[in-house]
């Protein structure tokens, strides 16, 4: 199935849309909200605050959280040791922590989709609580690709975080994956993803472009489709492997360049002067077999400086 368009982002107009400051506060919490309230204070936390958030009306709880019941997303980026360090160090040095986590009530304890490595950097100078914006919808939790699109991801890093929560999703809530188009931004970052589990070491930005053009997202339900791109990931992981012996065989000639795999790929690539989708499997047959294909031989210093491009 071909991925379905977008439609065109518009720009509103300025103070047309959602509530006043003064509608913040106005109107009665639901049940469900007095119930969230109770269950943080059982928890031994405290509602600090309850307002509607400025866009949908929702209400959100303002809440000191006692930081041993809060965790990490189990589906989002790996944490950064120097950046938590970092944070540390700026907590420490203010004195204070001022920027709230956003967090979901899971289970017995707190889930935060977009607060990894302050909620760790609080763990470290020793805090007792953080405070967090907690919310009622689950859904939150998931989108933590939205939550974090502040933040400079690398691909390895967005595709990493949409396979965990692919992953963690088809057990939970095994819709069609075409359903999850806004959790999983694109459905390349999947099958990248899956390959980065099997090789870290995978130079996923060299096969991005053509990713992007063969994939789409599938109506089979996500476990489904989950093993069919395992599948695809294996073969990506075979041409990757492929083009990489090529990178060394250049490399023994002399060549040094930074730009040797995308030469190479750029080389086999049967999309380069074709407009529109293509089929995954075709493509990747017909790449796996230029690549053992590959005369080295033929290839002259000028060419792999013109045909540089990004590589990871």
């Amino acid at each position: 199935m071909p991925t379905k368009k977008k439609k065109p982002r518009t720009k509103k107009k300025a103070g047309s849309r959602g509530l006043t400051p003064a509608e913040l506060a106005e109107g009665t919490p639901s049940a469900e909200v007095t119930q969230l309230a109770a269950a943080i204070a059982k928890d031994g936390g405290v509602v600090l605050s309850t307002y509607r958030e400025p866009l949908s009306g929702d209400w959100v709880l303002f809440a000191g959280l006692p930081i041993d019941q809060v965790d990490p997303t189990p589906y989002q980026r790996d944490l950064s040791p120097a950046h938590v360090k970092k944070l540390q160090h700026a907590i420490d040095q203010l004195g204070r922590y001022l920027d709230p986590i956003i967090a979901i009530r899971a289970g017995s304890g707190y889930w935060t989709p977009n607060g990894h490595h302050r909620l760790n950097a609080m763990k470290r100078v020793g805090a007792r609580s953080i405070t967090a914006l907690v919310v009622l919808d689950p859904i939150v939790a998931r989108r933590i690709l939205l939550l974090n699109t502040e933040k400079a991801h690398g691909l390895k890093e967005r595709a990493l975080e949409v396979t965990r929560l692919a992953e963690a999703l088809a057990k939970m809530d095994d819709r069609p994956e075409s359903e999850f188009e806004i959790e999983f931004e694109e459905p390349s970052l999947i099958t990248l993803g899956l390959g980065y589990e099997e090789n870290p070491r995978l130079a996923g930005a060299t096969y991005h472009s053509v990713l992007k053009r063969v994939e789409s997202f599938f109506d089979d339900k996500l476990s489904k489709a989950l093993a069919v791109r395992r599948k695809r990931a294996k073969r990506l992981l075979v041409l990757d492997a492929a083009v990489g012996g090529i990178v060394a065989d250049l490399k023994a000639k002399g060549f040094e360049s930074p730009y040797l795999r995308s030469f190479v790929v750029a080389r086999i690539n049967p999309l380069r002067w074709k407009k529109g989708s293509a089929d995954f499997d075709e493509t990747m047959d017909t790449m796996i077999d230029a690549a053992k294909k590959f005369d080295v031989s033929k290839v002259k210093p000028g060419q792999i400086s013109a045909g540089g491009g990004g590589d990871e």
